[in-house]
């Protein structure tokens, strides 16, 4: 973005003070063009470790490493010019120690130019935001459902029932206690969800967390049905992109086979067409 734009790019502090004002929007993106999707609608756009399952076939976030963090983050943030950069920390890159932590989102914010990253975690992840926070890191936290504790957690399941409210609570308080300017409540039920987010000073961004959340997060993918395949309760599709995307396809490979594309008007001529008179 050049020093003449119009345009700048929204900041933690920004996003902070929202709470209890406008709710956030935030999707994710991995790509340029997805991000200047984005970008017009947004305050936050997300480079999720989502991107290993989306993007890269993966069957979970386990396998996404530092180099693919920063790949599709450099080339998010080349997408942007008002939504805020927030890019996942991926798995193993900072639960070993607040100085590893800090030596990773560093390095993902300096060779992506994004102002800020997100990683999974409550009340054990604490003194590392802490760390990350003090050294000049803006950290969006992440707890309920944290995907890349899945194995431990057993699965994808909904996070705060039948005596965990308390335990999530506590994470709530203890990430906006270590300097969080946002935290993501995922699979969290909707009135504990509520009641976080009246506790808290610090934004909520939801992801089946309800409605009261200070924001709402979802994979774009998803949103746009482009898997038509994959439907999570949480999820709601503003579009059949994937129906729509087989259907030109198929008609596509139909043509071709038929010999009906390219036609005449697809294709150049042996010889250029004669000129007229001046």
């Amino acid at each position: 973005m050049s020093a003449t734009s119009p345009h700048r790019s929204v900041l933690p502090p920004e996003i902070r003070a929202r709470k209890g004002t406008a709710p956030l929007v935030v999707l994710t993106a991995y790509t340029t063009p997805g991000a200047r999707l984005v970008d017009p609608h947004c305050d936050i756009a997300l480079v999720g470790d989502s991107v290993g399952m989306v993007l890269h076939g993966m069957p979970s976030t386990l396998g996404v490493t530092m180099e693919m963090m920063i790949l599709h983050g450099r080339s998010v943030v080349k997408g942007l010019t008002r939504a805020m950069a927030v890019i996942d920390m991926p798995f193993g890159s900072y639960e070993e120690s607040p100085q590893q932590a800090y030596r990773n989102a560093a390095r993902l914010m300096a060779e992506t130019g994004a102002p800020a990253v997100k990683l999974e975690g409550g009340a054990h992840m604490a003194e590392t935001i802490a760390f990350l926070t003090r050294r000049g890191v803006p950290v969006m936290a992440h707890i309920g459902l944290t995907p890349q504790a899945v194995n431990t957690l057993g699965g994808y399941k909904v996070v705060g029932r039948e005596g965990e409210a308390d335990s999530v609570m506590e994470d709530a308080r203890a990430v906006e206690s270590a300097g969080a300017f946002a935290v993501v409540l995922e699979k969290v039920p909707m009135g504990l969800a509520a009641r976080i987010t009246q506790s808290l000073t610090i934004p909520t961004i939801g992801i089946g967390a309800g409605v009261q959340c200070d924001g709402q997060v979802l994979v774009v993918d998803d949103m746009l049905g482009l898997f038509t395949d994959f439907r999570p309760k949480f999820v709601k599709r503003y579009a059949e992109l994937g129906r729509t995307a087989d259907e030109a396809i198929a008609a596509y490979a139909a043509e071709v086979r038929g010999r009906q594309f390219p036609g005449e008007e697809h294709s150049f001529p042996d010889t250029l067409p004669a000129k007229g008179p001046k």
